[in-house]
């Protein structure tokens, strides 16, 4: 269960935290893993160099904080965004985003009444005595593998009575209306960890992994697996379950999620589903096209900025500390002078770990605050 504590404020475990609210002409910048983890932050803090970010959250309002439990199902960053558009009033009960409609609707799908979830290929590697999830931006998985290898697992959910439907190459969805009750977890939050308590959970999970054992069974010899193995890759072994949510034919996204950006930039893997919500959803966009598009089109854009996942899901810290001085001089350096310059009238930064995020919001006159001294101090524990 999560735990909120914001500066002055106590939310009770089991209501949200109220989405933040500021003027116009405001970037909400999400940056998962932007916070470093508390038993390295001292070492990190001292080794990055980024005096923009320093200035960005040293002269902000005090910072809003919550913290998660170890073994939450989805990741902070995660829950902050599905909060942002509606998507955990029965988080608790679900554990991860009710993001498959969604996903389902962005793909071009037309979707039927009934219970769907996500469905991601992944790759699940042997420890010492338990099995462990694979981070799956290391899968390279082609369209044409992924669709050899649906086509080749559909015969076994038509025959238990499952549909199964392709979106792209790492996201296929199955609909299944017994298996309502599955508490399942985000593929990041279960990611380098034992995968039990994070395998759906509930009434008919053994049909689950009745049927997500058949599968892997197939795959093992499959021709996809035979030709990655004698490429070096990853072999595709298993299927991760989760992200449920209902579906209704005549029922549009909009009606079951919020909307509250104007438009989007760099939304990254399962968060592309909010796409369609806004005006704009434009994705690997540079510094200096989304800050001209949040400037001409004012209102609320949302920026998220992924490039520290890999590395910190790897616990590499190295990598950490390089994509952060890449972000400061791409990212933090232009967003600092365009709010200095007037160009964006609020700036928040939206900044996580594995069990905690911290909301940083500043403003031109809270830039002129010239005696404050940037410093990333804020970014420890």
């Amino acid at each position: 269960m999560r735990h909120f504590q914001q500066a002055a404020v106590c939310h009770t475990k089991s209501r949200a935290p109220n989405t933040l609210q500021f003027g116009m002409t405001q970037l909400d910048l999400l940056l998962p893993f932007g916070l470093p983890p508390p038993e390295m932050a001292a070492d990190l803090l001292r080794a990055l160099n980024a005096p923009a970010l320093a200035a960005l959250i040293a002269r902000a309002k005090a910072p809003q904080r919550c913290s998660f439990d170890d073994f939450s199902h989805s990741l902070p960053h995660e829950i902050w965004i599905a909060e942002q558009f509606g998507l955990t009033a029965d988080l608790a009960a679900t554990g991860s985003p009710s993001i498959a409609v969604a996903a389902l609707r962005a793909l071009g799908h037309s979707v039927e009444d009934g219970l769907w979830f996500m469905l991601n290929p992944v790759h699940i590697h042997f420890a010492r005595d338990h099995l462990v999830l694979t981070d799956r931006r290391h899968l390279s998985l082609s369209d044409a593998d992924s669709r050899a290898l649906f086509e080749a697992a559909k015969p076994y959910f038509d025959e238990v009575g499952k549909r199964l439907l392709y979106g792209d190459a790492q996201s296929w969805f199955v609909a299944a209306d017994d298996w309502n009750g599955f508490k399942t977890s985000t593929p990041d939050a279960a990611c380098g960890h034992n995968i039990d308590i994070w395998m759906p959970h509930g009434e008919r999970e053994r049909d689950w992994r009745k049927l997500q054992n058949e599968v892997q069974m197939l795959w093992h010899t499959h021709p996809v697996n035979e030709a990655r193995e004698a490429q070096g890759l990853k072999t595709v072994n298993s299927l991760w379950l989760w992200g449920k949510g209902m579906g209704a034919a005549s029922t549009h996204a909009s009606s079951t999620i919020q909307n509250p950006y104007d438009q989007a930039a760099n939304l990254p893997d399962w968060m592309r589903a909010f796409g369609p919500l806004v005006e704009q959803a434009h994705q690997h966009y540079a510094a200096s096209d989304v800050l001209s598009m949040a400037a001409q089109l004012g209102g609320k854009t949302l920026l998220v900025l992924d490039q520290l996942i890999g590395a910190a899901l790897a616990t590499d810290w190295s990598e950490w500390l390089l994509q952060m001085h890449a972000l400061e001089q791409e990212w933090f350096s232009p967003v600092l002078q365009a709010l200095k310059a007037g160009q964006i009238g609020q700036i928040n930064l939206i900044l996580s770990h594995e069990t905690a995020v911290s909301c940083f919001s500043t403003s031109r006159n809270l830039q002129r605050q010239f005696w404050i001294k940037p410093t990333l101090k804020q970014l420890q524990p």
